[in-house]
């Protein structure tokens, strides 16, 4: 008999890329980052996502990763430091790198993988008072739903076409 195949790799490409500052020179401004993920991995819904997430997302959503993680230990997220010495772009580009660390850990653990919220947060653009409901079923759609909805939409990959040289 001849032997099975190999299976292919399953392999999860995910980039924090291309900070930018929102409402620039308001009270409320802040940065956001675009979140790309590729992947041939069952684990996810879409294969291709692009959306765009503040770090004070990033903080809620570890701090619901942990709740549900039980004794799996989270990863860790670049520190929240008011007080930096350097320039902005210095502080906005170490905190992409570590938010990128971060997801690259985060979409590698099986345990964290199995969470709703991590996939509404990487594959939709839902804000996060719209992931707590659609993960306690109390939104419109299922969670597969609103992922599949947004790849649909053309968002992700608009956004990536645009920043192609």
């Amino acid at each position: 008999s001849m032997a099975s195949p190999p299976a292919p790799q399953e392999l999860t490409t995910v980039r924090v890329q291309d900070p930018r500052v929102q409402n620039e020179g308001s009270w409320n401004s802040y940065v956001d980052y675009k979140i790309f993920l590729h992947t041939n991995s069952k684990a996810f819904t879409a294969k291709t996502s692009c959306v765009r997430r503040r770090y004070r997302e990033f903080v809620w959503l570890r701090r619901q990763l942990q709740k549900n993680a039980g004794l799996v230990p989270v990863p860790e997220l670049p520190g929240k430091s008011s007080f930096f010495v350097g320039s902005t772009d210095e502080f906005i580009e170490k905190r992409r790198q570590g938010l990128q660390q971060f997801l690259e850990k985060v979409v590698q653990n099986v345990v964290l993988l199995s969470d709703s919220r991590l996939h509404l947060f990487l594959q939709s653009q839902l804000s996060v008072p719209d992931i707590e409901a659609c993960v306690q079923g109390q939104g419109t759609q299922t969670v597969t739903e609103a992922i599949l909805h947004y790849a649909m939409s053309n968002c992700g990959w608009v956004q990536e076409e645009e920043s192609r040289p």
